[in-house]
């Protein structure tokens, strides 16, 4: 069993509870969506299709929850090495949202979710479980495919991939 941090609407932690039964009720639960960044271009995943929600889409880096017995910075590291295979990455916050998804009746994803934001280089080694594919999309062709095709990305990336947009803009990154 997985448990996950529930919080208020202010991000404040106010229990604890099983991942899947989360996102069954739907409870507000803490979350985190990396984004890793190279020279004009971003890291993205397709969902592995035997996800119990979202497979098959195009995602950011990294998504996940941070562990209610883990700090929040070791949560992040550990669930990146997990899916990418990627060691001691340093991030940074670049924004915070709350979104409620609806995936069927008995299914839904309420989180708080918390942007990150990091550059890298270096190898990848995906976890087929969790990951179908990935690839470093140019920024521009990212632009146009959320524009273009929706349909093809996850719920929580449609939303945070414009505060990344603009970060790494305001930035001249």
């Amino acid at each position: 069993m997985e448990d996950i941090i529930l919080v208020d609407v202010n991000d404040n932690e106010i229990g604890k509870i099983e991942k899947l039964e989360a996102h069954k009720k739907p409870l507000l639960h803490r979350a985190f969506s990396v984004f890793l960044y190279d020279n004009g271009k971003l890291l993205i995943q397709k969902r592995a299709k035997n996800k119990y929600h979202s497979g098959g889409l195009w995602a950011n880096s990294c998504c996940s929850h941070p562990r209610h017995n883990l700090t929040f910075e070791e949560s992040v590291k550990q669930r990146v090495k997990f899916e990418l295979g990627i060691d001691n990455i340093n991030f940074c916050e670049i924004g915070t949202f709350v979104y409620l998804t609806k995936f069927n009746e008995n299914l839904f994803e309420y989180e708080y979710d918390h942007v990150l934001f990091s550059k890298y280089s270096g190898n990848v080694n995906f976890n087929k479980d969790e990951i179908e594919e990935i690839k470093w999309i140019d920024v521009k062709d990212l632009e146009k495919g959320l524009i273009i095709n929706p349909q093809k990305y996850a719920s929580w990336f449609i939303i945070c991939a414009p505060m990344f947009l603009k970060y790494i803009k305001d930035n001249n990154l």
